[in-house]
């Protein structure tokens, strides 16, 4: 069965990356003099932006990784900060795709201001990166991040090519999130490790962790779009039922819909006006799908926390643990 999961909620992410606060902090100034530009506008958006990363999940992971497997270099610092840029870039972008208004309880980008600001001030974070991946000493982490921006866009780029599509299987869903999110996660984990001086194996479980995480991560935030509090959250929800997305609770309830029942839940997704969540809760309420998808989170997050055995015990690596445990049942 394996060990017991705790979740999490974010008020115990400080106690998680206690092991590298001081390092965070590093990261945090380093991000804060690359998000600026003397040019006043540029510079209100680029502090903007800064304030939109939220959680410092992806950087804590890449300094985590580093300290559980070998020793924390200044590359890290350098590669922490880059993650964190290329995350922002894509949740800017995001805010655009899924029309949100609202982020870490303040404006979103596109609201505030437009589309077209938006669109561009990603392009800058995406700029900022490449220009920050420019001053570490070798292409080890220029290539591998570039590998996982690109399955990123890949990833997004199927999901909306699937949206509205009501056939869509477990497998192709699984696929889409292991690229649009778990890329990141996958290669923060893996280059703390490989930067450490960890070894090939230690790498490999390190990136496989990573890679489990952000799939548990994405199901959990497709739970809380579909059935959080905006209140609590901070940000927009609902936005994947508007663009007739189908996330891993809305494919389980079709799957195990009688034909009868499958064509009024299919209405409930199409339908009109801001009450879709609220129509689609008394057939979730009847079905097995919230339980279903909360479960495949967990079993995402325990083989995560399986691959950890390949490290020495250390606070570190319980710290990477409970980021894992922290990607169930969130609600920020």
């Amino acid at each position: 069965m394996g060990p017991t999961l705790r979740g999490g909620t974010a008020d115990n992410l400080t106690e998680l990356y206690a092991p590298v606060r001081d390092e965070l902090s590093r990261v945090d100034a380093l991000l804060r003099s690359q998000l600026s530009s003397s040019y006043p506008f540029v510079d209100e958006l680029a502090k903007h932006s800064f304030r939109l990363g939220g959680k410092r999940m992806r950087p804590a992971l890449v300094l985590l990784a580093a300290r559980a497997s070998g020793t924390l270099v200044e590359a890290h610092y350098t590669i922490a900060a880059t993650v964190e840029l290329i995350h922002t870039a894509t949740l800017v972008h995001d805010d655009v795709l899924d029309e949100a208004k609202l982020r870490r309880h303040v404006a979103t980008v596109n609201s505030a201001h437009d589309n077209e600001t938006s669109v561009l001030l990603g392009d800058l974070l995406f700029a900022q990166s490449l220009c920050l991946m420019g001053e570490l000493d070798d292409n080890r982490a220029t290539r591998a991040l570039g590998r996982a921006a690109r399955q990123m866009c890949e990833g997004e780029l199927r999901q909306i090519a699937s949206r509205g599509n009501f056939d869509l299987n477990e497998d192709d869903y699984f696929g889409i999130i292991a690229a649009k999110t778990a890329a990141l996660t996958a290669v923060c984990a893996q280059l703390g490790g490989l930067y450490a001086g960890a070894d090939e194996g230690q790498c490999a479980a390190l990136e496989g962790f990573g890679r489990e995480l952000g799939v548990a991560f994405q199901v959990a935030d497709d739970l809380l779009d579909l059935l959080g509090d905006e209140g609590t959250a901070g940000k927009s929800l609902g936005t994947d039922l508007v663009k007739q997305k189908l996330t891993l609770p809305l494919i389980r309830l079709l799957a195990t819909a009688a034909d009868s029942d499958r064509r009024a839940v299919v209405d409930a997704i199409l339908g009109n006006g801001g009450n879709r969540r609220e129509a689609l809760r008394s057939w979730l309420d009847r079905s097995d799908a919230v339980a279903y998808a909360q479960q495949r989170a967990e079993a995402h997050v325990r083989r995560a926390i399986s691959l950890l055995e390949q490290l020495p015990p250390s606070p570190a690596r319980r710290s990477l643990q409970g980021l894992a445990e922290f990607a169930l049942w969130r609600r920020t």
